[in-house]
């Protein structure tokens, strides 16, 4: 029993590592996901391409527990919050909730 509290803790401080790397990532290129001249399509693949690999590396061998998966999302939903920005509506301005996000990525999440 103790070796498999053993195995979900060394996870759990993995998937953080993961994560502080991958906002390390983010914080290496952020004049790039700033900047008003790339488009929102080029910022997400970099997202993709670059910041989500970081994330997940290794992660076939992790067991994803509801905690992990809620960790793992709510990460992805920070960034692309940052990317795609927020929204103008009726004049008054908020961020895109989850299913909008969803939409965008077309439902291509960092578990699945």
């Amino acid at each position: 029993m103790t070796k498999l509290i053993a195995v979900y803790y060394y996870q759990w401080l993995e998937l953080i590592l993961r994560i502080a790397l991958g906002i390390k990532a983010y914080y290496a290129n952020l004049k790039f996901f700033k900047s008003r001249l790339v488009t929102k399509s080029s910022k997400l693949k970099l997202y993709r391409t670059v910041i989500r690999p970081i994330v997940t590396y290794a992660s076939e061998t992790w067991v994803l527990k509801e905690n992990i998966i809620k960790k793992l999302l709510g990460f992805e939903r920070k960034f692309l919050r940052r990317i795609f920005g927020p929204m103008k509506e009726n004049q008054i301005w908020r961020i895109k909730n989850n299913e909008e996000l969803d939409e965008l990525i077309k439902h291509e999440n960092i578990v699945n």
